[in-house]
């Protein structure tokens, strides 16, 4: 096996996970030289996701160690392959949770590359030459041109890095499932990274928004800062009760362990509950609560690289910027402590290019 800072020939630096205790450190690795489609990026932000917490920790029994995480990743181009098209050296750009697809099955020629069964994540998965992928937490980035976000120019870098992954995973099940229509009652269940950007998202769209907590002490800030018309307190039974029957859907956005069936008794008939949290223990169901209504569950993962860009462009328009709280490198253990106790409003982001410029 070649070591991780040879088996490339273009030095990078990053902090790593060697092991399930997660705990991040500083990491010598390599990128690959730029290829003649590729994109070569010096990283300046990159968002801390959820799945990071889980990949550092393999909660999910997927992770190969070391692991560099992030795939909320923003920066300037340095260096362009020379059949690349899409952008140029001093352009902004983005990586969002993949790098790479087969790009010849149905999903790929429907622009649907994030459910190719051959889907490359960006950051710990084997890549088409064998070796790691590695992650924005990171100072530079090398990416196929294809799996490039052009970045707009009225878009923060530093508040618009989550969108690589809470955005686009809250975008586009609204469109798919046709919540994105004004006047809809859509829930939002869970008001972190991912709840509060399909907050912002189902208002961009013209819906009535109801967020569904188990913390009170967040109704005040939904209301006032984020614009949701309801709060609901998913453990008071009264507010819950007197919610049954409203909703058209809800967007499950909680990533830990949670009853569904409250959430399906809030939608009314033909309502969709769909989920796009990830809890590692599986979710329990009763069938009733499916049958009577004709209600669906259903799932959603990210989005293909043209709906990706559709919804960059669209929070560019609509001034849709996620909250976040910038975090230099070396807070990042204590960073993911309090991520794990929800202690966020609402996603870090590490200020990548300041915490490197030392190296």
């Amino acid at each position: 096996m070649a070591k991780p800072e040879t088996e490339h020939p273009v030095k990078a630096f990053g902090w790593a996970a060697r092991d399930n205790s997660g705990t991040l450190s500083p990491f010598n690795f390599s990128r690959r030289d730029t290829g003649e489609r590729d994109v070569q990026f010096k990283v300046l932000y990159c968002g801390v996701c959820h799945s990071d917490l889980h990949m550092v920790k393999n909660e999910w029994g997927v992770t190969h160690y070391p692991v560099v995480p992030g795939h909320e990743i923003v920066g300037v181009v340095t260096e362009v392959g020379s059949k690349v098209e899409k952008v140029k050296a001093g352009d902004k750009v983005g990586v969002g949770v993949i790098v790479g697809s087969c790009r010849q099955c149905d999903q790929c020629s429907n622009d649907l590359e994030n459910y190719c069964s051959k889907q490359i994540l960006t950051y710990g998965a084997p890549y088409i030459d064998g070796t790691i992928t590695r992650g924005g937490y990171s100072n530079i980035m090398v990416a196929d041109e294809h799996f490039i976000i052009r970045w707009p120019e009225n878009l923060p870098l530093d508040a618009g890095a989550p969108l690589l992954c809470a955005g686009i995973t809250t975008y586009s099940p609204l469109r798919y499932y046709g919540l994105d229509k004004p006047g809809l009652s859509v829930g939002v269940n869970g008001l972190g990274g991912l709840g509060h950007v399909a907050v912002k998202f189902a208002k961009a769209f013209g819906t009535k928004v109801t967020v569904i907590s188990t913390s009170l002490g967040k109704k005040k800030e939904a209301i006032e800062h984020l614009g949701v018309d309801e709060f609901l307190v998913s453990s008071d039974p009264q507010q819950m009760q007197a919610a049954v029957g409203t909703l058209d859907g809800i967007i499950d956005t909680v990533s830990a362990e949670h009853p569904l069936v409250p959430l399906m008794s809030l939608l009314k008939p033909h309502g969709k509950l769909i989920v796009v949290g990830a809890p590692e223990k599986p979710l329990q169901l009763h069938a009733f609560s499916l049958i009577q209504g004709r209600k669906t569950v259903a799932g959603s993962a990210i989005g293909g690289m043209k709906e990706t860009q559709e919804m960059i462009d669209f929070a560019a328009k609509k001034n849709i910027i996620p909250d976040v709280e910038v975090i230099p490198i070396d807070y990042i253990n204590t960073a993911m402590d309090r991520l794990l106790k929800s202690d966020v409003k609402y996603r870090f982001v590490i200020d990548v290019n300041k915490s490197f410029n030392a190296h």
